[in-house]
């Protein structure tokens, strides 16, 4: 892969600052809500940048119409976390017409012409997360269960990755059933309630959950629990791992482990101050994870004072 730029495009700053525009999708989870604090956190540490965020409210719709607000404005790097790939493609396409480098945090867009992509390796996350399922269940060869899966949106590619390297694993083992058919919590905790709450009815056993994030791994633990079932289903797993959701959830046993998703917003906002300063940029930046169980969770908790 290359570092893409459009054929014209000047880091010339305007009233002596650059303009940023970060397109964010939603402010409706927490961990997009972090996401932000983390890039208005550095854009403290950067005085030459001027910073303009939106919100998606979580409609592709509004998202292109941001981003098309962020072309007039003439931002000199546009920076945009999609709700959905293929929904937010096309504005892409038209920030890069217009001269304008984009640098795609998180979910990525269906085209080549970005200048840089940064995220977890949601692929990596999966198949970590299969792994401990399976060791949880009984190890490799031997595990058995009844699994319920909660997919975060079907038109993201973080939940089919997710999804994928998570059953590299489990599929391996014929001793576990997977009860769901692609059911979408679309990333929230009330819908992934939701969910559960019909798999407890219509199935007498579950032994292991897989959220795709923490808030629908809580939620099905929730639901579980009103259910008076929760200490039936011993192991329920999500990804994240926000000091004051994920691993606090650990730390107290409603999750059996989470894995960190570090949001890319600070980063993001460093890469975007080293293409207007005309350094080079490297084309993908994957940002490192962690399993996060009882064992670490006390010491992430204290090391960002909630203990």
């Amino acid at each position: 892969m290359t570092v893409y730029l459009p054929a014209g495009w000047s880091p010339a700053k305007a009233a002596g600052k650059w303009k940023v525009g970060f397109s964010q999708c939603t402010t409706l989870e927490p961990w997009r809500v972090q996401f932000n604090k983390d890039i208005q956190a550095e854009a403290k540490n950067q005085p030459d940048v001027d910073l303009v965020i939106t919100d998606g409210q979580d409609k592709t719709e509004k998202q292109v119409a941001d981003c098309e607000n962020l072309i007039v404005q003439q931002v000199n790097v546009l920076l945009i976390s999609p709700k959905e790939s293929a929904g937010l493609t096309g504005v892409v396409e038209k920030a890069i017409d217009a001269k304008i480098p984009v640098i795609v945090l998180d979910r990525n867009v269906d085209t080549k012409r970005i200048t840089q992509f940064i995220g977890g390796d949601n692929v990596a996350i999966g198949k970590a997360a299969g792994e401990y399922a399976v060791k949880l269940l009984g190890g490799p060869g031997k595990a058995a269960g009844n699994v319920v899966e909660i997919w975060g949106g079907m038109g993201t590619q973080p939940a089919h990755d997710r999804h994928d390297g998570f059953h590299a694993f489990t599929d391996k083992e014929p001793g576990i059933k997977n009860l769901l058919n692609n059911q979408s919590g679309d990333w929230k905790q009330d819908k992934a309630y939701n969910i559960m709450t019909t798999a407890l009815r219509n199935n007498e056993k579950i032994d292991l959950v897989y959220g795709h994030n923490d808030p629908m791994a809580y939620g099905a633990y929730l639901a579980a629990k009103d259910a008076g079932r929760d200490k039936d289903i011993k192991f329920i797993l999500g990804i994240d791992g926000l000091p004051n959701e994920g691993v606090t959830w650990v730390s107290k046993g409603q999750l059996t482990a989470t894995f960190l998703y570090a949001t890319p917003g600070a980063e993001g906002l460093r890469q975007a101050v080293k293409l207007l300063k005309g350094e080079k940029l490297q084309p993908v930046i994957t940002l490192p994870t962690m399993l996060i169980t009882k064992d670490n969770a006390s010491d992430i908790l204290k090391k960002n004072g909630l203990l």
